[in-house]
C-alpha cells in the first residue's frame, strides 16, 4: 500500500486529478494533502469537495482553513484570498467552513509524521502550539522570537516530517533537508508544479501548473458594494466633556494596571513586545482596552477617543462600566 502526500493545492483542482493521475495509485492507496487545500486558484470549492467525498482522501489544517474557521467565529478578518473563496462557495460557505474546523492539525505513519507548518523541537507532537504546526503568522512569529536558525535545521527525529506552506527553495522542486524534511509547496497556484511524495517509498512526483491562477483571480475578483451612510454623528460640548472624563478613568486604570504589572518579579526585564503582551492579556478585548492601549502608548487624546468610539452613547457606557 501506498500514500500519496500533495503539497499545498490552493483550489488547483485539474492539477490535483493530473498528479492522482501520474501517480498511478491503486485501489488500496491512500492520499494525504498538507492543507491549504482551499484559497486563490479557480475550483477551491471542488476540491474541498474531493477531500470531504473521496473514502481514501483526508487533508490537514492548514493556515488558510484555519483563517476561514476564525473568520467564521469573529476571532480575525478575512483575507482577500478568503473573501474570494466565500464567492465561489456561494451559499455553501457555512457549511465548507465547518468541515475545515473538523480538521486535523496533524498525521502520524510508521514511516513519517506530516503537519502543514512547522515543528518546534523536543516539544511531543500532541503538545506543540497550533499557531506554529498551522503555519500561521502567529507561528512565525514564535520561531522567529525563540530560534535564531530555520525550524528545520533543529529537527534531529529519526522519522522525517513532510510539510507544505512554504516554498523553500523559490524554484520548481521540493525542500529536501538532510533526508529529514520534506517541503512540498512548489507554488502551484501561482504558476509552478503541484508536487506530491509518494511513501513508503519517498519518491517525487509532480505536474506543471495551468498558469498563475492567484495573479488572474485577484483580476476578475468582484469586490461587493460600498454602503455608505449619510447621517454623520456629531460630539457636542457635552460630550467632548464626558469624553474627557473617560479619558481620566482610564489614565487612572492604565497607572494601576502598570504599577502592577512592573510589581511582578521578572517583568522589567521582558522585552516590549512581550510587556505589551502582559498589558493586553490583562484588559481582553474590547473599546475599552483598545483605549487602555492607545493610553500606554501615550496616544489617547480627545480626537483618537472620538475616532475608536464614534457614537457619544458609547461614552456614557464605558464610563459606568467597573474596573476591577
Amino acid at each position: 500500500m501506498q500514500t500519496l502526500v500533495i503539497g499545498d493545492i490552493h483550489g488547483c483542482y485539474v492539477e490535483l486529478l493530473a498528479l492522482l493521475e501520474k501517480a498511478g495509485l491503486g485501489d488500496g492507496d491512500s492520499i494525504i494533502a498538507v492543507g491549504d487545500i482551499v484559497d486563490r486558484g479557480p475550483e477551491t470549492p471542488q476540491v474541498l469537495d474531493y477531500f470531504r467525498q473521496m473514502p481514501n482522501a483526508r487533508t490537514l489544517m492548514g493556515n488558510h482553513e484555519r483563517k476561514h474557521v476564525r473568520g467564521a467565529r469573529h476571532e480575525v478578518k478575512l483575507a482577500l484570498s478568503q473573501l474570494i473563496s466565500q464567492q465561489q462557495f456561494g451559499e455553501a460557505y457555512p457549511e465548507a467552513v465547518a468541515w475545515m474546523g473538523t480538521l486535523p492539525l496533524y498525521v502520524e505513519l510508521p514511516e513519517s509524521i506530516i503537519v502543514h507548518g512547522y515543528l518546534e523541537p523536543g516539544i511531543p507532537l500532541a503538545q506543540q502550539n497550533p499557531s506554529v504546526v498551522c503555519g500561521t503568522m502567529g507561528g512565525d512569529k514564535i520561531l522567529r522570537e525563540r530560534y535564531e536558525r530555520p525550524w528545520y535545521e533543529y529537527y534531529t527525529d529519526d522519522k522525517p516530517v513532510i510539510v507544505g506552506h512554504n516554498n523553500y527553495n523559490r524554484n520548481d522542486q521540493p525542500f529536501v533537508y538532510k533526508d529529514k524534511v520534506f517541503g512540498l509547496d512548489t507554488d502551484c497556484v501561482h504558476g509552478k508544479p503541484l508536487t506530491g511524495l509518494l511513501l513508503p517509498a519517498f519518491r517525487i512526483v509532480s505536474v506543471p501548473s495551468r498558469g498563475n491562477h492567484w495573479s488572474q483571480i485577484r483580476r476578475t475578483y468582484q469586490k461587493p458594494p460600498v454602503v455608505i451612510h449619510e447621517s454623520v454623528i456629531s460630539w457636542s460640548a457635552q460630550d467632548d466633556v464626558a469624553l474627557m472624563q473617560l479619558i481620566e478613568k482610564i489614565r487612572e486604570a492604565n497607572h494601576n494596571l502598570l504599577a502592577r504589572l512592573q510589581s511582578i518579579p521578572g517583568y522589567s526585564e521582558l522585552t516590549s513586545r512581550w510587556q505589551a503582551k502582559s498589558y493586553a492579556a490583562e484588559t481582553g478585548r474590547g473599546k475599552f482596552a483598545n483605549l487602555m492601549q492607545l493610553e500606554r502608548l501615550n496616544r489617547l487624546d480627545l480626537e483618537t477617543g472620538k475616532k475608536i468610539l464614534k457614537d457619544p452613547g458609547e461614552v456614557q457606557i464605558l464610563l459606568t462600566t467597573k474596573i476591577d
